[in-house]
């Protein structure tokens, strides 16, 4: 759990998204860096063209040439699947560039401070809450939380049986102490009763 002290409501929404999103620098290092060696061959290229020298893959004007004679001299499904796949990573970089990317985290409701909290620690807790209420050992109850969902899965051994109703109170009541700005919806599953839903 990460906290930041902060007064402004603004802030601390920032401060709160700054945390729950993903970084997309790694992303924009490596499309530089691909972008930058092309750039770079291709000055290479130039220059030791214009020189005189022999290219090291090939020279600018065959280059051109190639490029301008590609829908000719190329069968048409290698081109089609070729646009194909240059449309899906190009789609792919305009989505990344677009679209929020998220961390596994959750932030917490607090009018004071910026909180919020890894889901593999809440998915601790609350497995420590439905432990306890079953009264199991750790290894037989297992949770996992994701954006919008908790799934918590009871395994009571042969021949014993365990409250459902008993564990998800206690998942509630424990859930309702973080005080989760989005409440996630609770699914738990016992060995012995199925699945139980939200």
């Amino acid at each position: 759990m990460r906290s930041v002290q902060a007064t402004d409501p603004q802030l601390i929404k920032r401060l709160n998204l700054r945390e729950i999103r993903s970084s997309r620098a790694a992303l924009s290092i490596v499309c530089a860096s691909v972008l930058l060696v092309a750039i770079v061959w291709l000055g290479v290229e130039l220059v030791l063209s214009v020189t005189g020298n022999s290219a090291l893959l090939i020279s600018p004007a065959d280059l051109a040439g190639r490029t301008a004679s590609l829908g000719t001299a190329t069968i048409p499904w290698v081109l089609i699947g070729a646009g194909a796949v240059a449309s899906i990573v190009g789609l792919a970089l305009l989505a990344a560039a677009i679209l929020p990317g998220t961390k596994p985290r959750h932030i917490l409701e607090n009018s004071r401070s910026a909180v919020v909290i890894d889901s593999e620690v809440l998915a601790s807790a609350i497995s420590r809450a439905a432990r306890t209420a079953a009264r199991l050992a750790p290894e037989q109850v297992a949770s996992r939380v994701s954006r919008k969902r908790v799934d918590v899965t009871v395994r009571p051994g042969v021949g014993r049986s365990v409250d459902a109703q008993a564990i998800r109170e206690a998942v509630e009541q424990d859930m309702s102490g973080y005080r989760l700005r989005k409440p996630l919806t609770i699914a738990l599953s016992t060995g012995t009763h199925g699945e139980v839903g939200a």
